[in-house]
């Protein structure tokens, strides 16, 4: 298919938070490797960020989440979809797509709930090994879902005959920072995250169970860790005390190239993080977000873990005794890392942003 006037245009559908940015952006490069446009709408909070988006026009059109339990609340939130809808009518009769993709959450919901009313042909990307709340409300209005997992909780069984695996899309970053896993032979080289809502909770637990370990463990680890600014202090001051190298700021732009580089990586569980952690190949230990009502993340850690390339701890689990004792043994045996390693990376589906274009573009033809 060549670039050109007759190029299929594509519109993506996809904001508040960047979990449902990055597949979009790789979906968007796919797509013009595959000679399509790309056009994204987004909600205006996320279109604050999109600036760099590869898209050839950005639509911000108005979205809420219509949670609360306040019914005036819950009315204005619908108000506001509404307006979304109709906004996002007018940019679509306007820009006359041959598909409209969505990717999650409620900024999702206006634009592809309008073309499936217009007669666009529609897709759903689920990242998550359950389909979150927006998607469950657009799925039997679709043509098409593609899943980054096997099997997607949540589905009724005609929505599951709609539905293709082709793996969650990763930014080329991740790609580019994929390399073959090396044992610990001295050194263990450890990756702390948590995101933007589970960083507090890391700051909380894994300095304390350093403090467990032996003497001649805390000597063989280097530790790379996120922590909020408000957390930077006590948790420096810890690591210090120990005499252990360690590295802290409160975000690493680099993170996918921290991943190759770490022996082990503790964080949560989200979909985008299981994805780089299979491309790249890397042995984890997943502390899912406690307190959704899809439980996605403990959904996506269970894949994960029972694939072989993950531990899985609950948060009400994680405390600093029971990290200190998974990480004494994994100290003590090195080889199951590389196992789990192994099993990551066989999990891992670094195609899955050409495996999605395909078919957005078969389904728009279709």
């Amino acid at each position: 298919m060549s670039a050109g006037a007759q190029a299929p245009l594509v519109v993506l559908a996809a904001g508040g938070t960047g979990g449902h940015l990055f597949p979009a952006e790789a979906l968007s490069h796919a797509l013009h490797r595959a000679g399509a446009r790309v056009a994204l709408i987004t909600d205006t909070r996320a279109a604050e960020y999109a600036g760099n988006f590869p898209a050839e026009s950005i639509h911000a059109v108005p979205a809420a989440t219509p949670s609360g339990k306040s019914p005036i609340a819950m009315a204005k939130a619908a108000l506001v979809v509404l307006k979304g809808g109709l906004a996002a009518r007018q940019a679509i009769k306007q820009l006359k797509p041959a598909i409209v993709v969505g990717f999650g959450g409620y900024p999702t919901v206006p634009p592809v709930f309008a073309a499936a009313l217009m007669g666009v042909p529609t897709l759903l990307h689920e990242q998550n090994a359950v389909i979150g709340r927006a998607n469950r409300f657009l799925a039997s209005r679709v043509k098409a879902i593609a899943t980054g997992f096997a099997e997607v909780g949540g589905l009724t069984p005609e929505q599951a005959k709609k539905c293709t695996q082709v793996g969650n899309p990763v930014r080329p970053a991740v790609i580019d920072a994929a390399s073959p896993y090396a044992e610990p032979a001295g050194k263990l080289n450890l990756l702390v995250f948590g995101g933007s809502q589970g960083a507090r909770v890391m700051a909380d637990i894994v300095p304390p169970a350093i403090q467990l370990l032996s003497a001649e463990e805390r000597s063989r680890l280097s530790i790379v860790q996120q922590a909020r600014t408000e957390d930077d202090e006590r948790v420096r001051t810890i690591y210090s005390s120990l005499g252990i190298k360690f590295e802290l700021a409160p975000f690493f732009k680099d993170l996918p190239a921290r991943m190759a580089a770490s022996h082990l990586v503790i964080g949560r569980s989200g979909a985008s993080t299981v994805a780089e952690l299979t491309v790249i190949g890397r042995p984890s230990l997943l502390v899912p977000l406690p307190g959704s009502l899809d439980q996605d993340q403990a959904a996506n850690a269970g894949v994960l873990a029972r694939a072989g390339g993950a531990m899985m701890i609950l948060q009400s689990d994680f405390s600093p005794r029971r990290l200190a004792a998974e990480l004494s043994t994994l100290l003590a045996e090195p080889q199951r890392l590389t196992a789990m390693a192994q099993a990551a990376k066989s999990a891992g589906i670094p195609d899955a942003a050409d495996r999605l274009a395909r078919l957005v573009l078969q389904t728009a033809q279709d």
